[in-house]
């Protein structure tokens, strides 16, 4: 499972090759691979190279390796100062004259490259083939406010409709990936049938369930923010600016519901471990282990350090939005350059490889059958 996280997905490269790695397969130790927002680009990658899961490595190490800004989003000096000159005019006039500015960015080159490079058929091979039982990105409706999850997978696996969240079946394809990473307010929503949908980790409260109703008996996550506490500040720092307080947003969006979700598989997990085997037996109910990697130090850190290689256009915006100099958040988010994301794929890989014997254990757990298109974790 590879959660949302801009720029920071390129810390998931890193750690996929290195599990590759420990896993000493030649063939994809993933038969189940969700992703939500920059964490769908690469799983819907790697899922359309299942059966030929070192090229799909090789290709996302090579597409995050060769990034720029101008790749993900216009960032000439022109689209920078139209944007700009979009949203205060559309204040100046309270929206009443023209269109109303759809976002901050504009990423029609991601769109351009993904429609042009993302090999959809890949994903059907591989399950067609056996490499891959399903994938699965998650976008989320403005339309229907829901978390809706668009999944390809083996014929059995049936569709399903929760509270604000749907798995609709269906050929995962450039659009899908769009929708999933639209970051709010940064990125256009893309429309999909009769509904617009944007970055998938808005209404995903339980971002482990579509792993669960493809039939995933593990879940190995790899996540895009260290967990280590910040320091209470001493004195009062300066006012956070809108940009700034976007940023801690996205950060909530990407993280905060999937560390919720662990923690009630966890307690779920304690309470079967309690009850006889024939108690379980009728909870229908089976334990789900989980592995998190996570990054060993602070993103918005080595953000600072690589900042100066984003365009003059995109700082000046972003420092007009107050999202530049202080925590380093949202550019943390939005650092689509080349030595930013090498030092993240190189970070991912050490940090797994420095986690190499709780890797081993996890592809050495032998989970309990689990009946497929059964909520077996509770977590519907």
């Amino acid at each position: 499972m590879l959660p949302g996280g801009g720029a920071r997905g390129a810390y998931q490269v890193g750690a996929v090759k290195a599990v590759w790695e420990l896993a000493h397969s030649s063939v994809n130790p993933f038969p189940i691979i969700t992703g939500t927002s920059a964490g769908a680009i690469n799983a819907a990658v790697l899922a359309s190279h299942a059966h030929e899961f070192a090229r799909g490595i090789e290709r996302l190490e090579h597409f995050w390796g060769s990034m720029y800004c101008g790749r993900i989003f216009r960032s000439t000096p022109s689209a920078a100062l139209s944007s700009a000159w979009r949203w205060l005019s559309s204040m100046v006039v309270g929206g009443r004259f023209g269109r109303q500015p759809k976002s901050l960015l504009d990423n029609q080159p991601l769109a351009q490259f993904l429609h042009h490079e993302f090999q959809r058929a890949g994903i059907q091979h591989a399950i067609d083939n056996g490499a891959l039982r399903g994938a699965a990105v998650t976008a989320s409706s403005y339309t229907s406010a829901q978390a809706t999850t668009f999944f390809q997978a083996q014929q059995h696996i049936q569709p399903w409709q929760r509270t604000r969240r749907a798995g609709i079946a269906g050929t995962i394809n450039a659009d899908h990936l769009l929708a999933s990473a639209a970051l709010p307010l940064l990125f256009p929503a893309r429309a999909i049938e009769h509904e617009y949908y944007g970055d998938g980790g808005i209404r995903q409260t339980a971002p482990l369930s579509p792993a669960v109703h493809l039939g995933a008996r593990k879940i190995l996550i790899i996540g895009t923010r260290d967990e280590q506490e910040t320091p209470t500040p001493q004195a009062l720092p300066e006012y956070p600016g809108v940009g700034e307080i976007a940023g801690y947003m996205l950060d909530v969006i990407f993280m905060d519901n999937l560390h919720a979700d662990l923690a009630r598989l966890r307690r779920i997990n304690r309470t079967l471990e309690l009850l006889t085997p024939q108690q379980r037996q009728q909870t229908h109910l089976r334990p789900i282990h989980t592995l998190v990697l996570r990054p060993s130090q602070d993103l918005r850190e080595i953000a600072r350090r690589h900042a100066h290689n984003m365009p003059p256009s995109v700082r000046y915006l972003l420092r007009s939005v107050g999202a530049w100099g202080q925590s380093m958040q949202l550019p943390s988010f939005l650092l689509f350059e080349a030595p930013f994301c090498r030092e993240l794929i190189e970070l991912g890989y050490s940090d797994t490889m420095n986690q190499r014997q709780a890797v081993l254990d996890f592809f050495a757990q032998t989970p309990a059958t689990i009946d497929p298109g059964l909520d077996s974790s509770g977590l519907e």
